[in-house]
């Protein structure tokens, strides 16, 4: 890249990632100062590594364009869905689920992966335009069971979570694409049929309990309703400015649990109060905007998909995340980008923010 192309790059997208990601490790910190990770590393510091790998990544796939990832796309898919099967035979098992492989300390999670590999397989296959009308159900049967597959893994794992923002990326990039009527009406009144059906035999029971806690926490309030009751008291406690940096009681003294992860917007709420929230939101806004107008200002049918799809990734991770911790959405064991502590998931951000930038920058980029 040289000096006039250096000038043009756009940024915007990495510089909002990296405000957020240092406003996560700080977080991170006051959470976790105390608690280590293994290997004599602490929470904070482990995240930091996993930056500089993922960093790592998003340089290389920012360095070569982003249309070679059409060329591979179901490469990286099917090898993905192969790590999934993987991991059901001889991944790490842990708190009842079995999500990891790896060896030496060294973990990934290959269902976070899973999320941008989907995105890709879906982008390539609507990358040509295959009808004139409109797509009928008899032309979605492939795309479909294209993200059942390792749906259906995940939910083994299983991983409520991370196989309802798969459907739910994907439902969104339908709405994108010219669906008939027809069709759509159809699809949604099966999905309503099907809804109680997979509740009731779909899901494992403590699944089922998070479902009904999330209506009333206080049905169960020491058993599935205590994490909501919790994440909803550390934010209410934070009022307006917040109780100060390493100050938030319900994290320091380990009332809140998984206060690194899936709680981590409950720890800095409290904190930093309506006002912290207040600007954490804003530059996820902001990122959101950014990154609508790449996908706008795309030239080709296969950019503006993949973007758009990564876009739905981030957006139903924060909705979902900052829902649950709130109480207006059921705890189903979603990260928020850049702040929730996780390897794969911060490389996951990191990847998507690469390809969401290389696309904004692809004519600067030969």
């Amino acid at each position: 890249m040289d000096e006039e192309q250096l000038k043009k790059f756009d940024w915007t997208l990495i510089v909002i990632s990296i405000a957020i990601f240092t406003m996560g490790v700080l977080n991170l910190y006051s959470a976790t100062f105390t608690e280590f990770v293994g290997h004599g590393l602490r929470y904070w510091q482990s995240q930091l590594i996993w930056f500089g790998l993922g960093s790592v990544v998003a340089v290389v796939i920012m360095l070569v364009h982003y249309k070679l990832l059409s060329r591979i796309a179901y490469w990286v898919y099917f090898a993905n869905v192969f790590l999934l099967l993987l991991t059901l035979v001889a991944g790490k098992a842990s708190l009842g689920a079995r999500r990891w492989i790896g060896a030496g300390g060294f973990y990934i999670q290959p269902s976070e992966f899973m999320k941008l590999s989907a995105v890709l397989a879906m982008a390539k296959y609507f990358e040509t335009e295959r009808v004139t009308s409109g797509y009928r159900l008899r032309d979605l049967w492939l795309p479909t069971m294209l993200i059942l597959m390792p749906v259906a893994l995940i939910m083994l794992q299983p991983d409520l979570g991370t196989a309802m923002i798969i459907l739910l990326t994907f439902g969104s990039m339908m709405l994108f694409i010219k669906i008939e009527k027809k069709s759509l009406l159809l699809v949604f009144t099966v999905a309503a049929l099907t809804a109680y059906p997979v509740y009731k035999f779909g899901l494992k029971p403590y699944q089922r309990q998070r479902l009904v806690s999330f209506i009333n926490p206080m049905s169960d309030p020491k058993g599935s309703g205590y994490n909501s009751i919790q994440s909803m008291i550390a934010i209410g406690s934070g009022q307006f400015i917040g109780k100060g940096f390493k100050k938030g009681t319900q994290s320091q003294l380990n009332f809140l649990p998984e206060h690194h992860t899936d709680f981590i917007f409950a720890v800095f709420s409290e904190e930093h109060g309506f006002m912290g929230a207040l600007v954490l939101l804003s530059l996820y806004v902001l990122f959101f905007l950014s990154s609508l107008n790449i996908a706008y200002v795309s030239h080709d049918k296969f950019g503006t998909l993949l973007a758009l799809g990564i876009i739905m990734i981030f957006f139903w991770h924060v909705f979902i995340n900052t829902g649950m911790v709130c109480g207006i959405m059921p705890i189903v064991g979603v990260p928020l980008p850049f702040m929730s502590y996780g390897g794969s998931s911060l490389i996951t951000s990191l990847i998507g923010i690469a390809i969401l930038t290389n696309i904004s920058n692809k004519r600067f980029m030969f």
